[in-house]
């Protein structure tokens, strides 16, 4: 059919054409959103799961809320290796600048100004110059981030309290925070919960972060609710290909629907995945198992040169071979043990290769001493191109691929 009219969209935080599955994560934002706007107490959110699963899409659709109901909204992504302040402050410096615009808040905007340039100045972060005069001794200006950030996020809500309006804090990839960071930013949001100021956090990263919350500060807690983004259910992955496809005059027969959803499992990426090649592939509609069966050959190709490949190609020989033998062992999750035997070393050995993949999100412990996949089908992935490879054992003593 024609491509020009394909309604799926997979791609990196692109919304799909219909959000299938989220009505009770968005409720719960939203009704978050609504009462910190009120000025009553409620935690903030970080939605966790795997790779593909739609946390960014999510996190847009929250940011759009935010927006609707009156918010200044700040959007962040966590790139690895980077601190915190670097993009925070000039994320917050045109947010300050909007509040200003509120004529009574001209005083709580003005002392946010100086929190804001004795917090850049400390951290060494450039974020130009500002028209607002700043009459108080400088802030927030100490070099100590688990100091200095609540500092800065409390002049912040209080200009917006002043402005009768409300900052919603969006960070995506939250696993890639650093231990510091992260443990400064929960800092941060206990003093705002403290005072009642109308700012709120919404992130998203994969399920490794609530354990990192909870390390970096034991009342994380009770700060987030932490939803869970998972696979979506049958109702919702049939309604996901069925609805875009009906959306442009089409249809599907019920055995092809069947089919989509069973090789996909549910997970939304891949459901975009197949429903793009299926559209693509069919000559007429109802697109039948057939147009399925003729399309699961493309969509995977695909998906082994960019979903898979862009994250495989990041990894050293050793930690390739560390997922190759997870891979062999099947889904997971798997025990330390058994992937360091099927390597042929020990587990010590074998625990900083573990560790470098956990800093680099392509595997978490769901339990003590347990490892999976944060990608969704990546064992697939991996057998698919072990015939091409050395044993596990010979990559992890340093063979190439």
């Amino acid at each position: 059919m024609d491509p020009l009219r394909n309604p799926f969209s997979p791609g990196a935080g692109a919304p799909p054409p219909e959000l299938a599955g989220r009505d009770e994560i968005l409720e719960a934002a939203r009704i978050a959103l609504h009462r910190i706007r009120a000025g009553r107490s409620e935690k903030s959110q970080m939605l966790l799961g795997l790779r593909g699963v739609g946390k960014t899409v999510l996190l847009n659709k929250i940011g759009e809320l935010a927006e609707e109901i009156g918010y200044h909204v700040v959007m962040l992504e966590a790139p690895e290796g980077q601190c915190l302040a670097e993009y925070l402050a000039p994320a917050l410096k045109s947010t300050i600048l909007r509040l200003d615009r509120i004529e009574k808040a001209k005083e709580s905007v003005s002392r946010a100004v100086g929190a804001l340039r004795g917090f850049a100045s400390a951290f060494k972060v450039s974020i130009g110059e500002f028209s607002i005069a700043v009459s108080e001794p400088p802030m927030a200006d100490s070099g100590n981030l688990e100091v200095d950030l609540p500092a800065l996020f409390l002049a912040v809500g209080q200009a917006a309290k002043a402005a009768d309006s409300s900052v919603a804090i969006l960070v995506d990839e939250v696993q890639y925070l650093k231990e510091a960071d992260l443990r400064a930013l929960i800092v941060a949001l206990h003093a705002i919960a403290q005072r009642g100021l109308p700012v709120v956090m919404f992130g998203a990263g994969l399920p490794q972060v609530a354990a990192m919350s909870g390390e970096a500060k034991s009342y994380a807690e009770r700060l987030f609710d932490f939803p869970s983004v998972g696979q979506l259910g049958v109702v919702a992955a049939r309604q996901a290909i069925v609805q875009p496809i009906r959306g442009e005059g089409a249809e599907i027969n019920p055995d092809a629907l069947d089919r989509i959803v069973s090789v996909t499992k549910g997970y939304p990426y891949f459901l975009q995945e197949w429903g793009k090649h299926t559209w693509n592939v069919a000559e007429r509609f109802p697109i039948t198992a057939n147009d399925v069966n003729a399309a699961s050959q493309s969509a995977t190709v695909a998906l082994d040169n960019s979903f898979f490949r862009v994250r495989f190609d990041r990894l050293t020989p050793r930690e390739q071979g560390y997922l190759r033998a997870m891979a062999e062992l099947g889904t997971g999750p798997h025990r330390s043990g058994a992937i360091a035997d099927a390597l042929g070393r020990s587990v010590e050995s074998t625990g900083p290769l573990r560790s470098g993949l956990i800093r680099k999100g392509m595997v978490w412990s769901p339990a003590h001493g347990e490892t999976a996949f944060t990608v969704p089908l990546f064992d697939e992935f991996m057998r698919r191109a072990i015939h091409d490879w050395q044993s596990p054992r010979d990559i992890s003593r340093g063979g190439g691929v």
